[in-house]
């Protein structure tokens, strides 16, 4: 599977009317409903805002009061088409004052999606998982070694949490040399990374 390293935004004009694509890389369905209000702030003049997003094995789309199937599956084909995942895909449209019909509208959402990709650094994604794990002061400085190259969001309250992304090959090392520490609780969960 493949993903987008960053978000992109692009636009098109098709027939006096504006279409702005926003590729973002998303990997928590929660975060789709603040990542659509935050867009719908930002162009909150827009017509429509169609969407589409692959994250893992969820899929969903939205015409957002286009004609049924002219917008949002025309976007999630190009998704699916280019084997992407964790990616939300969203194609905001000004109304330029022609209509363009179904098949006008199905080849506008299209192209504008698929601009937007062309723009897009995609990186493969490999099988990995997201880690927590929860320890007392004393262990801070092993901890911080063992993890020193590592990207860590650290919450520090009665004990501390440290919220990481490791791929699949390195996690043996990392909890065997966890485990000769005292008192850390790791929790595991499956994810893709790049």
């Amino acid at each position: 599977m493949k993903s987008i390293q960053k978000k992109i935004t692009n636009e098109i004009i098709i027939n006096k009317s504006k279409f702005i694509t926003i590729l973002t890389n998303i990997n928590d369905i929660d975060k789709i409903k603040e990542e659509l209000e935050n867009i719908k702030k930002t162009y909150k003049d827009a017509t429509h805002y169609c969407f589409a997003y692959i994250i893992n094995n969820h899929e969903k789309c939205s015409d957002n009061g286009e004609p049924s199937g002219t917008a949002g599956m025309p976007i999630l084909n190009v998704l699916k088409q280019n084997n992407l995942t964790n990616i939300l895909c969203v194609v905001i449209r000004y109304f330029g004052g022609i209509k363009l019909g179904a098949g006008g509208l199905i080849r506008a959402y299209s192209s504008s999606a698929s601009e937007a990709l062309n723009k897009a650094n995609i990186v493969n994604l490999v099988k990995g998982y997201k880690i927590i794990i929860e320890f007392s002061y004393n262990n801070i400085k092993q901890i911080d070694y063992l993890l020193k190259n590592i990207q860590i969001k650290k919450d520090y309250s009665n004990n501390i949490t440290y919220t990481f992304n490791i791929k699949e090959e390195k996690l043996n090392k990392i909890e065997n040399e966890l485990s000769k520490l005292s008192k850390i609780k790791l929790k595991k969960q499956i994810t893709l990374a790049s």
